[in-house]
């Protein structure tokens, strides 16, 4: 009996996270919820290369291309079953996605894009928190929903696109 009292008395204490002490408390309500990675868009020098790679090679469901002239880009979506990646390509001179593919030769990651449930109310909330936003309001994006993006050097360095769900 001596040797389980002393196994009973020095069992080392098991801390779990209280529901009251969760996570989320550090995080502070916002008038709009964050929801899940719509899609990873990378630039390409040769949309009809990349359209290959993920279709012809590593058996990928790729969309037909469109041209979305506001945005100065055609755009090919590859169905990966959890999210999309987004093929860029610039079109016209005066692309974002040109002038990035001129410090990029070989193409790359351009930005990722996460849906929002209230783009409005998004907007609001990250101008008070000083998050820059690269329009005054959203545009329409390539599945047809407002987007707005916002600025990299105030999300670390990752051109991120807030899209409504």
């Amino acid at each position: 009996s001596g040797l389980l009292s002393r196994l009973q008395t020095s069992a080392p204490t098991v801390r779990t996270l209280s529901p009251s002490k969760s996570f989320s408390q550090n995080i502070p309500s916002c008038l709009w919820k964050l929801g899940r990675l719509n899609h990873v868009a990378i630039a390409v020098p040769d949309l009809e290369k990349a359209q290959s790679l993920y279709k012809d090679v590593l058996g990928a469901q790729v969309s037909e291309t469109v041209a979305l002239p506001e945005h100065g880009v055609y755009t090919v979506f590859v169905e990966l079953g959890n999210t999309k990646l987004e093929l860029l390509h610039p079109l016209g001179e005066k692309s974002p996605i040109a002038s990035f593919l001129q410090k990029n030769k070989t193409g790359g990651m351009h930005h990722i894009c996460i849906e929002v449930d209230d783009i409005k109310a998004a907007m609001t909330e990250l101008k008070k928190k000083k998050i820059r936003i690269l329009s005054e309001e959203p545009k329409i994006g390539a599945h047809g929903k407002p987007v707005i993006f916002l600025h990299p050097k105030d999300c670390h360095g990752v051109l991120v696109e807030l899209e409504q769900a």
